[in-house]
């Protein structure tokens, strides 16, 4: 996938959630399924994780190479990395099941804030994007906490699909 067709699809999957989020009543944001997650923690969780990648976006060039090295491989496509990513959730559930316990509830009175959040982190990460050369897409990796080190253009084809699989599952659950 090259970058522009990265930054359409990152654009349209946060605007798929945008939508879902307008058209649902308010009292939604802070109701969630029995041991699962409230549409507000989805959120908060979408926009921290944004927030995280635009940190390590934010640092100079030479200090990645520094502190995580360069790849030594073809970047993967989309599909392989939505199935690995698959498959570390299956292999990572009780990891995955302790963390989603320490998320924060944010309440309605945070609803607005938090929404603004996340649209200026979608947005951020787009410009950063944009600013990235394709060869530095490919050759610089940043450590996911998951999927380990991925390239910068696999990390952001992975937050395109990590957006959409917590819509699907607010379209799903919620």
């Amino acid at each position: 996938m090259d970058k522009d067709e990265i930054l359409d699809i990152l654009e349209t999957k946060h605007q798929e959630l945008f939508t879902w989020l307008e058209n649902q009543p308010q009292e939604n944001w802070i109701l969630g399924p029995e041991k699962k997650w409230s549409t507000s923690q989805h959120i908060q969780h979408l926009a921290d994780s944004l927030q995280l990648l635009n940190k390590a976006l934010s640092y100079p060039r030479f200090f990645l190479k520094y502190k995580f090295g360069i790849c030594n491989r073809e970047s993967r496509d989309y599909n392989t990395i939505v199935k690995k990513y698959q498959q570390k959730l299956l292999e990572n559930r009780e990891g995955i099941r302790n963390f989603n316990k320490k998320l924060n509830k944010p309440t309605l009175k945070e609803k607005k804030r938090l929404i603004t959040k996340l649209q200026i982190q979608q947005k951020k990460l787009q410009y950063k994007t944009k600013k990235i050369s394709e060869k530095n897409l490919d050759s610089l990796v940043i450590p996911h906490p998951i999927m380990g080190k991925m390239t910068i253009r696999e990390i952001i084809m992975w937050t395109v699909y990590h957006t959409e699989h917590h819509t699907k599952t607010l379209q799903k659950f919620y």
